[in-house]
């Protein structure tokens, strides 16, 4: 194989998100227009709660001002802490539990969500100390949690989110009707 062959397949060769998990969608989050939740889960059940790409903070040029994991008074998703094979000692966590709140500089605030029923493995601790990855690469380094859903529930935790074609129907719909004049 000479170097242009190398190249050509270094390029065309999926990430290791694209190969490894699959990405679900959650639309218009709680009804609100195009807060978008992707979910990428892996084969081993794992899933990994990240921002879609047409979320309102990844557009428009918004700085993330702050990000707070501290549900309310008695519950903070950075006192989570799992042990053992069976993860024990996680939050338990249902398809609308707030994961965190994302203040940006203009005076948004947006609460991110879990999107899937399971047990809360981790949150990402180190977008608290560099906000920016949560901009910059929104699918690896600045994923929001990884969440482990019930055995018996793997399967069925999809059928309320949407499949990458299904999702890119709902955003094309979406980008028509804001095109059209009313």
């Amino acid at each position: 194989m000479d170097e242009t062959e190398q190249k050509d397949t270094e390029d065309n060769a999926p990430s290791v998100i694209d190969r490894y998990y699959t990405r679900w969608y959650r639309a218009d989050m709680k009804g609100k227009p195009c807060e978008d939740h992707c979910i990428l889960q892996h084969s081993n059940r794992l899933c990994v709660v990240t921002l879609a790409e047409t979320h309102p903070i990844l557009h428009n040029g918004r700085t993330i001002k702050s990000i707070n994991y501290q549900i309310s008074d008695g519950c903070s998703r950075l006192k989570n802490k799992v042990s053992g094979k069976s993860k024990r000692g996680g939050q338990f966590l249902t398809d609308f539990a707030p994961l965190c709140r994302i203040s940006c500089t203009d005076e948004t605030e947006y609460t991110i969500y879990s999107c899937i029923r399971g047990r809360l493995l981790e949150v990402n601790e180190r977008i608290l100390e560099t906000p920016s990855l949560l901009l910059e690469k929104p699918s690896t380094e600045g994923y929001i949690a990884v969440i482990l859903p019930k055995f018996e529930e793997s399967k069925s935790i999809t059928e309320n989110l949407l499949n990458r074609e299904d999702f890119e129907s709902v955003v094309s719909k979406r980008s028509v009707a804001e095109s059209q004049p009313s």
